[in-house]
């Protein structure tokens, strides 16, 4: 028993240069895939975010929730329709998005941040106009229907809710300049944010250990490394555009990216404050030392 409390002490020593190293800095989490719908998983995040909180950093959460709205739209008799990776997004689509994430995922998470101690505040991208974003069509020119991309951001709310305790958790819906609706992609609207401000870490959270080489982890990817690895033949699937917009993130003032598992118990605290961490870490320059903190 005495030596379980040892190695507890032991735990909280080696968190403390990472601690005292992201003392006040901001770090952008994207939260979504099937992580939105995993109970314990769920409170083991929010669990995560109010540490970070009370030991000074200042968690920013995006979050998307694709698995959830193609639930609630079989539920409904309505068949998703994908083009080029995103969703066909008619009105009766969007109504469905907009309740799904400013609705229900959004008011789950900030409720359960809120049961642990933190104090939440649920936003949509269209609240104070966050996320101005414009229509988009596909490669070959189909209609996506209310689908858009991020033009501008005004990101003063987020700013004075961590200055003043709380933790934004974002919805990644946008509003055009006549005022509707637009659906966004979260990894997207997660860069743009994390560019915005300045935030020392952008963290995607993803069903996979992070960026993988013949089955084996990258642990630290530069980023004429990551340009380079989008050619190569094993960057496939979802993790293409996470890496491009871990690229655009570290392009606009980032520090650093990760991509790790967000199913693994503790994943964001494991990222951050340990030496090793769990999952990949891009930078600008490859560190000097292979240290998470750095």
């Amino acid at each position: 028993m005495l030596k379980e409390k040892i190695q507890k002490a032991r735990t909280i020593i080696e968190a403390l240069p990472y601690i005292r190293e992201f003392h006040g800095s901001t770090i952008v989490i994207k939260y979504g895939g099937s992580l939105i719908v995993e109970e314990e998983g769920q409170a083991l995040f929010a669990n995560d975010i109010v540490l970070l909180k009370y030991v000074g950093i200042n968690p920013v959460i995006i979050h998307g929730g694709g698995k959830e709205i193609s639930k609630w739209m079989q539920r409904v008799g309505k068949e998703a329709v994908f083009i080029d990776g995103l969703r066909v997004t008619d009105s009766e689509t969007m109504e469905i998005t907009e309740m799904v994430l400013s609705g229900k995922i959004n008011n789950e998470l900030v409720s359960l941040i809120n049961q642990h101690g933190g104090k939440a505040v649920g936003l949509s991208g269209k609240d104070s106009h966050m996320f101005t974003a414009r229509k988009i069509r596909s490669r070959e020119d189909k209609d996506l229907g209310q689908v858009g991309v991020i033009e501008s951001l005004d990101v003063s709310l987020i700013e004075t809710l961590t200055t003043h305790g709380y933790i934004p958790v974002i919805s990644s819906i946008g509003v055009s300049s006549d005022g509707q609706g637009l659906n966004l992609n979260a990894d997207n609207a997660a860069a743009h944010v994390a560019a915005s401000l300045k935030a020392r870490k952008l963290i995607y959270l993803t069903d996979v250990n992070g960026v993988l080489r013949d089955e084996e982890l990258i642990q630290f990817i530069s980023l004429d490394e990551a340009r380079e690895m989008l050619k190569q033949p094993f960057i496939r699937g979802g993790m293409i555009p996470k890496l491009e917009f871990s690229i655009k993130a570290l392009e606009g003032g980032v520090e650093s990216v990760h991509i790790i598992n967000g199913s693994l118990e503790h994943s964001v605290l494991l990222e951050i404050l340990t030496y090793a961490g769990i999952g990949t870490m891009i930078r600008r320059e490859r560190p000097q030392l292979e240290s998470k903190a750095e």
